[in-house]
């Protein structure tokens, strides 16, 4: 009986020790998760919610494409439609402006050019037809020109507004079906531990991160964008005004001369 005590209190000592004893929650080591980090949380992560968050990383590709693209296009017509105004508004007539601008190819050159073709085809019959015709029709194609340089500029910038609005639905979805995935894994688990757990819904808030990552700049550059164009068809329309003058002061000379 002596002889069998130590190895009762030796027992009694090592179930008792925090080492061996475990809670009836607790996992086992090689089950907990070893790298929560996000290229680690997205190759853990189920096929769905993989899928949404490649999608959702394109389209910010895409987004930073299209304004990378968009803002040096509206940049480079905005400072050869002010380039373009400067010779216009120097030159005081539409000979001398035309043979200023040359062969640029700008919208404001493009008006300049269509003014011109309208007075020459008018001129014959000067003074028979109403100057106001000729306006009218100078007028409307200045509109239709600037109209078009608008549209060009606006290309691609619809793509921006899809991916702000839609991104952070998508990423709302991967996170409700990493959700629901982690809810599946506790009831299979049979565990509330937290280990079960917290994998599954960080996967689902990364979707859901990268939803925001992909929507917020694209919702600012088309916001940028579409303040940038609207302040170039100003400038446009500034333009076309100036010609207008410089039409009506030739009509008044060429009616003036019959």
């Amino acid at each position: 009986m002596n002889c069998r005590l130590p190895v009762l209190v030796a027992s009694a000592l090592l179930a008792a020790s925090p080492v061996v004893a475990q809670d009836a929650g607790s996992l086992p080591a090689h089950t907990l998760p070893h790298d929560l980090s996000p290229w680690g949380m997205f190759m853990a992560a189920d096929i769905v919610v993989k899928a949404v968050m490649i999608g959702l990383a394109a389209a910010s590709v895409v987004t930073w494409t299209v304004a990378l693209f968009k803002l040096v296009e509206i940049a480079s017509a905005a400072r050869a439609a002010a380039g373009s105004q400067r010779r216009i508004a120097g030159a005081g007539g539409l000979a001398p402006a035309a043979a200023q601008l040359g062969r640029r190819r700008d919208p404001v050159a493009r008006m300049l050019r269509a003014a011109g073709r309208e007075m020459v085809g008018a001129r014959p019959d000067l003074p028979d037809v109403p100057v106001q015709g000729v306006k009218e029709r100078v007028a409307s194609t200045l509109a239709r020109i600037e109209a078009a340089a608008g549209r060009q500029l606006g290309v691609g910038t619809g793509l921006l507004a899809t991916i702000g609005s839609t991104a952070p639905f998508v990423g709302l979805f991967g996170t409700v079906w990493g959700i629901m995935n982690a809810f599946v894994g506790i009831s299979r688990a049979q565990t509330t531990n937290l280990a079960v757990v917290a994998p599954g819904i960080a996967e689902a808030l990364l979707a859901t991160a990268l939803g925001l990552v992909a929507a917020i700049p694209a919702v600012i550059i088309y916001n940028l964008c579409a303040r940038a164009i609207a302040s170039h068809r100003a400038q446009l329309r500034d333009s076309g005004a100036l010609i207008e003058r410089l039409v009506s002061r030739e009509l008044d000379h060429a009616t003036r001369r019959l």
